[in-house]
């Protein structure tokens, strides 16, 4: 697939009993860009070049649920045991010893986890958006099920067997198109106002974009509306239909320090980290990832980082490969 001009190998590859799609590009040391949600390897678009003309093998699948990647049927598929060794599964299939792995969104989430559970495959991992603090004490499910009661959450509604899936479904371009926006982007009253569960699903909650973002050509969001009318949201959404199951099958992970390598990075806008401070960030972070470098938000960027702001991206990783000096 031609992406800005270069060809951008898309082929399948088999890693812990599946058959997933990935794009790569370049030679080198290899690297594994994992994606969010909603997304799909094409999220890394503006990455796959520019870090590949540095001197890197660089990978980009479709991760398990999404795409072209084999979408099994069972929620409990979708753990977070699962996930790692899909990653880790990647590795073997690029017959590497280990990768560095980079990850937004969800595809952050794995990546902390990968590094805890298969550190012998983790050379070293920036993580886009999602910070991580070490194993919560109790349930991080049960105590938003206590904070927002009967009133809406996405990752509440989420919980609930074919709903979410099904408004999704029914209309991919409006949940992408509702999503896929920058902090300034104009958009219409939202449809539902009342903060009840009851009132509705999350479409007409979020007020339609009145103009795309800059970052998001009207190719980029046929491509995205493409993959999930053919795939389907479910595979995405039981990632967060096993928030308590992570926690309840990773007591293991209670304390353990990750000593690789880290950067943190995000658009000083994105709604995850909530108003952060690098500061704050950093003492959520340093307890469980001492060998954290560095920590950089972007301002004016939201949750988007790489794709609303690829080249100061781009040169922050291509930055922090070189000093891990891979190449020697």
């Amino acid at each position: 697939m031609k992406i800005n001009g270069t060809d951008i190998s898309l082929r399948f590859i088999h890693s812990n009993g599946l058959r997933m799609r990935i794009a790569d590009h370049g030679e080198g040391p290899l690297i594994l860009m994992l994606h969010g949600w909603p997304e799909s390897w094409y999220s890394w678009r503006h990455q796959l070049k520019a870090i590949s003309d540095a001197g890197y093998h660089v990978v980009a699948p479709d991760m398990r649920g999404y795409g072209k990647t084999d979408k099994p049927a069972n929620v409990d598929d979708y753990d977070m045991k699962h996930l790692a060794a899909d990653i880790a599964g990647i590795v073997d299939a690029m017959e590497e010893e280990s990768a560095v792995l980079i990850g937004h969104d969800w595809g952050s989430i794995v990546t902390w986890n990968s590094m805890l559970l298969y550190p012998e495959k983790v050379t070293a991992l920036a993580a886009l958006s999602v910070p991580y603090s070490g194993r919560a004490e109790h349930s991080p499910l049960d105590a938003m099920r206590s904070r927002y009661q009967d009133n809406f959450h996405y990752i509440l509604y989420f919980q609930e067997w074919n709903v979410a899936e099904r408004e999704f479904d029914a209309d991919p371009r409006g949940i992408l198109t509702s999503l896929y926006i920058s902090p300034d982007t104009p958009r219409e009253e939202p449809k539902i106002k009342d903060p009840k569960r009851s009132a509705g699903g999350w479409i007409p909650r979020r007020g339609v974009p009145k103009q795309r973002p800059n970052w998001l050509t009207e190719e980029d969001l046929d491509f995205y509306v493409k993959e999930f009318t053919e795939s389907g949201f479910r595979g995405g959404i039981n990632y967060y239909r096993n928030w308590h199951r992570n926690w309840e099958i990773t007591p293991e992970l209670s304390g353990v320090q990750i000593t690789a390598p880290v950067i943190f990075l995000a658009g000083e806008k994105d709604m995850v980290i909530g108003g952060a401070t690098v500061e704050q960030l950093e003492k959520r972070m340093k307890p469980i990832a001492p060998n954290l470098q560095q920590v950089t938000l972007i301002p004016e960027i939201g949750h988007w980082v790489q794709q609303e702001s690829p080249e100061e991206v781009n040169k922050l990783l291509v930055d922090f490969l070189a000093s891990l000096k891979l190449n020697k």
